[in-house]
């Protein structure tokens, strides 16, 4: 430690009164460890004291540096701008200085550190911050006569070919990349080599990685990294939001002999002060005019960023963070090109930068934004977070909110606007469990079929393998650590193309498996065992094939919308609204109505028609409401019904003062509830311990709606809502139709047919849910997309060959072609991860099981009423059945209708409500 340092170490104990033992000692010991000259460079840096820090380093950083020094495995869990990323770097770069400095030949012309992010623009983020520290350090240590050359790069897909050559000449000590380039490297003949020194593994943002293929992909990765690399290396992972810290962990981690890797966890994600609000416009969100509302929403908007220096304004699609710039440029001349901006994944990659470049140097009021600037950069400026609406969990609403304050020290100052009343709901919630320090978890896929054979397959092109030593890096990933040796087989088989017919259809075996018990057989290799089984690959082009089309993100397309007989174009369709349409379907585009008929590829096929919608006229890109803060509303709605019963709505407002939300969200809130008791009764609340359906006659329309309440996310409610059609369809012989909320689900029929929902709900058995979803999905659109999506990320279509490349569209017609065949061959790989992904992944069958265990338990019922119009809670549901909703004025008018006939069936002296 520097003499400096120790000065400004007991200076600093006098000046603010903080403890030096407690505090100056720990940041003592951290710097014994560093360096001299990194220890200087530190203290340049960080020698001012930073409220909260209560030294020189931050809590993560204390944790971390000794952690990596002693070459352990570590998560690191902080908020945005604790430093935990700068952390991870600099004791690298100590322990890289170090070697360099110790070793008369320096470090070798390889990699020593991998630094892995989902983001491009991360990684570019991080490599400029990379230059600031080793430059700063690299000429405090010429000034003490040593010489330190630590070469760092970036390399992903926008890359150039140039750049990519000179790293094999004069090669990066430390790479900066994401997952799908890591899979790339590690196939490719020469650079792999440069990867056999690599001693440090950092995963940035870890929990946006874990939760998808993505982070399959890259578990399989860092095992085969472990394969080839001389020592194990140290695995460091880095998140602001994330739960369950252990099976993280484990995750980053991986298995060795049936059980996880050692690891340390450094959990320091509350150590910052949040200063955090739910707001809304009025507290009467049905009969205040929507303009109103509107132009008291835009008013607090501009006033929040007037009086902030930098504001970052997240929206949950990005049509609406394009809506709300125009807006603001349009109401306010404060707001203009020079001083507000834009920033969204269809925006060019150039804009994007042009942005990001504006926000880092505080150049911009305010930007507005849909997730892409959740994670990645770092803005400085940034002291103001405005959220519009939900976002959907705790861990996203902690992600973005924390973009403020960007320093440990300074408050995390955020607002949310809820416009929406079920949103309302869902903030006042999620700010109350953000404030208690809950997290929602991560939930991780597991023995993904299509990433086991990008990765089999690259395994196999690097040359033969015992199988059993391929069997063993694929289990030693967390994703596959309980991977059958049936599971093994399945995937072998598909590899293999061992199903008479397959390569007729165009789909070639992958790898060739065989025993290595022929002496003069053309499978015998003198460097394994006699009897040995070995695989390899298959083909000349395997290398071409696997390095131009491996990746697990989704191309995604919009399909043609075509009036049968007349052949007439009239519009497209993005491919997710097919997800929830069934023939018979009537939807509007363009201000008319059309019947879903049969879609052909990329084409999908129409009637016109003068009957009313039956399904919702939007497409929504908001992410689904998390489980578990969908289980905690559920038992915020059980905490409030008890005080609403008890003591009235005195008591239930005064309980929610106690919440971070405004007068207007505390009123808006309890009148929500008053109304919806007075009218329905309690028992038409739905809880963590009852599911309730409402039934609706409407003799208008000659439909029957049932309207069921379930708080728990969205994924659930798509899954027990495809449950319960099939099961009313087969009952009754009709079209059921279906929309899907994350409170619930509405399902509706001709009003000629009936059934006992209640007691169909009651009947399900946990035992045959994942065999009724099957059949459930079985024909449908979704089946169809996803199985594309499988069959392409399974290499079972090229996306690229030889030249040629194919788009979504025609990757969909190839895959149509190919689903029949799928389907009649038994548990074939590809069309078996179909059905798994659709009813793990997206359908959430794990938590649809536990809560029809639930059931049968006696834990959780079902309450089943008549009502003469939509209950206040079922509002929401009912405007997604509603004929005439087309547009946000459309369903303002249905609200305030719906409101008009619940408060005309309550006496009016029972509505009013206490003012005090």
């Amino acid at each position: 430690m520097t003499e400096r340092g120790r000065d400004l170490l007991t200076s600093r104990a006098d000046a603010y009164d903080f403890d030096p033992h407690s505090v100056a000692i720990d940041d003592e010991d951290v710097l014994d460890l560093l360096e001299p000259a990194v220890s200087e460079w530190w203290v340049d840096q960080f020698g001012e004291y930073v409220p909260g820090n209560g030294g020189f380093f931050t809590p993560p950083q204390r944790g971390a540096i000794p952690l990596i020094h002693e070459e352990q495995n570590a998560l690191i869990c902080a908020p945005t701008g604790s430093g935990k990323t700068l952390a991870s770097f600099t004791a690298i770069i100590n322990e890289l200085f170090r070697r360099e400095r110790e070793s008369p030949d320096g470090l070798d012309n390889s990699v020593y550190c991998l630094y892995v992010s989902p983001l491009k623009s991360l990684a570019n983020d991080i490599h400029r911050n990379l230059t600031e520290p080793l430059d700063g350090i690299a000429e405090l240590a010429e000034k003490r006569g040593e010489e330190i050359n630590l070469r760092h790069a970036i390399r992903h897909g926008d890359t150039s070919s140039s750049d990519r050559q000179k790293m094999l000449t004069e090669t990066p000590h430390i790479l900066n990349t994401t997952p799908e380039t890591l899979a790339i490297l590690l196939n490719s003949p020469k650079f792999k080599e440069k990867l056999r020194t690599v001693e440090y593994v950092v995963v940035d943002e870890i929990h946006s990685l874990a939760a998808n293929k993505r982070g399959t992909h890259l578990s399989v990765s860092l095992e085969r990294l472990e394969d080839l690399a001389h020592d194990s290396p140290t695995r460091i992972g880095c998140s602001a939001t994330v739960e369950p810290l252990d099976t993280v962990a484990e995750y980053l981690v991986g298995y060795e002999n049936g059980d996880p890797r050692d690891y340390e966890i450094v959990d320091t994600r509350f150590v910052r002060d949040f200063d955090i609000e739910l707001e809304c416009p009025t507290d009467d969100l049905i009969g205040t005019p929507r303009s109103v509302v509107q132009t008291r929403f835009y008013d607090r908007l501009h006033e929040l960023i007037d009086s902030h220096t930098n504001t970052l304004v997240f929206t949950n699609t990005r049509s609406g963070a394009e809506r709300v710039l125009h807006n603001l440029r349009e109401n306010f001349s404060a707001y203009d090109e020079t001083n507000s901006g834009c920033h969204h994944g269809s925006l060019s990659k150039e804009r994007r930068q042009e942005i990001e470049s504006q926000l880092k140097a505080g150049e911009l009021s305010v930007v507005t934004t849909s997730t892409s600037l959740e994670l990645g950069i770092d803005m400085p400026h940034i002291d103001l977070v405005v959220q519009i609406g939900s976002p959907k969990s705790v861990a996203s609403l902690l992600q973005r909110v924390g973009r403020a304050g960007h320093r440990l020290g300074q408050t995390v100052e955020g607002r949310v606007i809820a416009l929406d009343r079920d949103e309302l709901v869902e903030c006042a919630v999620m700010l109350k469990r953000a404030e208690e320090g809950f997290v929602d978890r991560v939930f991780i896929p597991e023995g993904a079929f299509d990433v086991a054979s990008q990765q089999v397959y690259g395994m196999a092109i690097n040359g033969i393998r015992r199988e059993s030593d391929l069997r063993e890096t694929l289990s030693r990933a967390y994703p596959y650590r309980n991977f059958s040796d049936a599971q093994f087989e399945r995937l072998f088989r598909y590899l293999t193309a061992d199903y008479d017919g397959l390569e007729d259809k165009n789909v070639y075996a992958k790898i060739w498996r065989d025993t290595n018990d022929a002496p003069d057989g053309e499978h015998h290799y003198e460097e394994f065992a006699v009897g040995e089984p070995l695989i390899g690959k298959r083909g000349r082009m395997a290398r071409v094939i696997y390095m131009t089309n491996i990746g697990t993100i989704p191309d995604s397309f919009t399909c043609d919308v075509i009036v049968r007989g007349q052949d007439s174009w009239v519009g497209t369709l993005d491919e997710g609204y097919l997800d929830t349409l069934e023939k018979g379907d009537v939807f509007v585009l363009g201000g008319d109505h059309f019947a879903y008929r049969y879609r052909r590829g990329s084409k999908v096929y129409v009637d016109r028609t003068a009957k009313r919608p039956t399904v919702p006229s939007w497409f929504s890109e908001r992410l689904p409401l998390s489980y578990d803060l969908g289980r905690e509303i559920a038992g915020f709605q059980a905490d409030l019904l008890d005080k609403l019963t008890d003591s009235g709505p005195p008591a239930v407002r005064n309980w929610l003062r106690e919440f971070p939300l405004d007068e207007h969200s505390v009123r808006a809130l309890t009148r929500m509830f008053d109304e919806q008791v007075r009218y329905a009764g309690p028992e038409s609340v739905a809880t963590n311990e009852r599911i309730v359906v409402e039934e609706e006659l409407n003799r208008e329309t000659y439909r029957r709606h049932y309207y069921v309440h379930c708080t728990f996310g969205r994924q659930f409610n798509d899954g027990l809502s495809r449950l319960v059609a099939y099961h009313c369809a087969n009952q009754t012989n009709a079209n059921v139709q279906v929309a899907v909320a994350d409170n619930g689900f509405s399902l509706s029929m001709p009003l000629n047919r009936k059934v006992d929902l209640k007691r169909i709900i009651d009947s399900l058995s946990p035992e045959s849910v994942v065999e009724d979803l099957r059949a459930a999905v079985d024909g449908t659109d979704l089946l169809k997309r996803y199985f594309r999506i499988n069959a392409t990320r399974s290499l079972m279509i090229l996306k690229r060959y030889k030249g040629y490349e194919k788009s979504a569209a025609q990757q969909q017609v190839s895959s149509e072609m190919l689903l029949s065949f799928a389907q009649e061959v038994e548990e074939f790989a590809v069309m078996e991860e179909t059905y798994r992904e659709i009813l793990e992944d997206k359908l959430n069958v794990d938590a649809i099981e536990d809560a029809l265990e639930a059931m049968q338990a006696g834990e959780m019922c079902v309450v089943q009423r008549e009502v003469t119009t939509p209950t206040p809670r079922a509002f929401g549901l009912a405007t997604l059945m509603a004929s005439d909703v087309v547009l946000a004025e459309d369903e303002s008018a249905a609200l305030r209708e719906f409101h008009e006939r619940v408060h005309a069936e309550i006496d009016d002296d029972e509505l009013e409500i206490d003012v005090q």
